[in-house]
This record gives C-alpha cells, structure tokens and sequence, in this order.
C-alpha cells in the first residue's frame, strides 16, 4: 500500500473519497494527525498531514518518527513525501518539478533514529542511496508515460527552518552540491530506510532561493503561495495518477 505525506489541501481534491481515519499512540507519541484512509478509483492508500490538520506544526518539531511508524503499523510499505523547495540551481526554477536522488542533511536536535538504543539497540544503516530506487524508477517511468515534465536528479538540502535561509547559506550549499532546499525532508527519509519503506519525495520548486532570481534582495511570501497554488494542482494530479496506476 502506498503511503502519502503532504499538505492537508490534499483531501479536499476531487475524485478523493476518504474511508476512515486512525488515530492511536505510537511509540514515539502522537503523529501530526490522523492518519486517513483514502481512496482514488480503485486504489486505497494512506495520507498523513506533515504540518498538522492546520499547518500548525513548524518544520523542526514534527513528530517524524510518530508519523513513520504509523504508517508502517497501517500497512504501508511505499511512501511518496510532497516537499516543497527552493529551488537553487538551474535545473530547479520556480514551477518545475524535482525528483532528488541525494540528500545533505543541515538539521540539528530533532528526533531522527529509533535506533537510539532505548527503543530499539543501535544500528548503522546504510544510507549511501537514501531514495529508493524501485520507487523513484516507477515514478519517473510513469511521469514519461503521461509527459509529465520533472527533473529525475536533484540534491536536497535539509535545513532546520522555520525560518528562511540567508544568501550566504544558499550559496553555501550550491557549493557543497545542493540544487534544491527544504525543510522536511529529513529525518524522513532516514527513518524510513530505519523502518524498512520504500521512500522518495517529489518536491515542487515554488521560489528561487536567497540570493537567486527575483529573491535577490529577499523572499515573497505572495510568490511563493502564488506559485505552491499552482504547482499543487498540476502535481496532485499526477501523484493521485500515480496511486491510480500503482501496481498495475
């Protein structure tokens, strides 16, 4: 079963026919919120809201771990993660779509192994390839079946937030290999190699980074909503296509 994590505007798109939604402890606490049962056509699947029901939740203090394992304890075994960027190379303007197949991790206190040696005794994954590649393929293979335009490489920086970075920050990761920022997608992606999901994200580039483009001399919120408004339709689209396919 095909797991979903992203926005909560995601249950609101037509053709969506939601079934139940769970809630219940996990381990690690209580996930950002219910986790629903949904369904599109003929395939059924899990959402989980990463920010909470209202966006209420800021990037460093999700519960990811919480998240995770729900999902895992519903079932799920592949997991697409919506992640909106910035983009900082030219492969990653403003409304285009990236695949990232690498990760630079910036982040700092969150709760990001449940192999802490309490929970669980430790472990050292192997996280040399943190996307998966099965599921990265289909998806790309399916974005060429229907000329859905996305760029399949990328290097997602990961920073803490909730604020904006500064120039010198972007220019900092472009030099380190960085192409896109954001700032959820680890421990996510850690956590799921941990729990043995098959995990990738599909991230939305709605804004040039600091220091890039029009964001020169700083970052409009009113472009970036413009542009996530935009992109969300056009990408939802194709991800509920995706599930659609999933399988087949």
């Amino acid at each position: 079963m095909i797991g979903l994590i992203g926005g909560t505007g995601l249950l609101n798109f037509q053709g969506i026919e939601i079934i139940q939604r769970e809630n219940f402890n996990t381990p690690y606490g209580k996930a950002s919120d219910s986790f629903c049962l949904a369904k599109v056509e003929n395939q059924t699947f899990i959402f989980i809201p990463r920010h909470g029901a209202n966006h209420s939740i800021p990037p460093h203090l999700i519960n990811y771990r919480a998240n995770m394992w729900g999902l895992k304890k519903l079932g799920v075994t592949d997991v697409l993660a919506i992640a909106t960027v910035g983009g900082i190379s030219k492969n990653s303007q403003p409304n285009t779509i990236v695949i990232p197949d690498q990760i630079l991790d910036y982040t700092y206190g969150r709760e990001h192994t449940i192999f802490d040696g309490q929970s669980h005794p430790v472990e050292h994954i192997d996280f040399t390839l943190p996307y998966d590649l099965t599921l990265r393929d289909k998806v790309i293979t399916y974005a060429k079946k229907v000329d859905f335009k996305c760029y399949s490489q990328g290097t997602y920086a990961a920073v803490q937030g909730p604020r904006l970075e500064t120039a010198a920050e972007i220019n900092r990761y472009e030099k380190d290999g960085a192409t896109i920022v954001g700032m959820t997608g680890m421990p996510e992606a850690s956590l799921a190699k941990e729990l043995g999901l098959a995990y990738t994200a599909i991230c939305p580039v709605v804004n040039f980074a600091a220091g890039r483009g029009d964001s020169q001399q700083g970052l409009s919120h009113e472009i970036i909503t413009k542009n996530s408004e935009k992109l969300m339709t056009q990408l939802l689209s194709f991800v509920l296509g995706f599930i659609k396919d999933y399988g087949d």
